[in-house]
């Protein structure tokens, strides 16, 4: 199972949030820390904010918090939400494969899926930010210049 860039780096983003014990981050210093595009970054952190794990103050002086239940969010029903609805394999696509009406490998492949979401189930945000992990995404932040 794989799971989308857009999923992995709003993943990323939430626990990079969930560690902040200084001043909060902008969106884009996020983004420079996560080694990504501002407008990728934005993107992720606009569905976090939809799904009410984030909240992020806009303009001038707007930076982003975790909100009360972001650390305790559970890790496959995030994921399940970011990769959304679908199929491991597009068989409907512009060429639809010939044993769509028959096969039993889409079945076992969404079997499959739902099998590794729920190996992330009992996993939270807090879990994956434990030591090494939540140290090292504080070290990836650059330094604010204030001033």
């Amino acid at each position: 199972m794989r799971l989308t860039r857009f999923t992995d780096l709003a993943l990323r983003v939430l626990m990079r949030l969930a560690v902040e014990e200084g001043e909060l981050p902008t969106t884009r210093e996020v983004a420079a820390a996560m080694n990504v595009p501002y407008t990728h970054a934005a993107k992720a952190v606009a569905k976090l904010q939809h799904l009410g794990l984030i909240e992020a103050r806009r303009g001038r002086g707007g930076v982003l918090a975790p909100t009360p239940t972001a650390r305790r969010a559970s890790i496959g029903t995030l994921a399940r939400e970011l990769e959304g609805p679908g199929d491991v394999v597009d068989c409907d696509g512009t060429t639809p494969c010939p044993l769509r009406t028959a096969c039993r490998l889409r079945g076992a492949l969404r079997q499959a899926q739902e099998a590794f979401f729920t190996s992330l189930d009992p996993l939270t945000v807090s879990d994956l930010v434990e030591s090494p992990t939540g140290p090292l995404l504080l070290a990836l932040s650059p330094t604010r210049v204030v001033g």
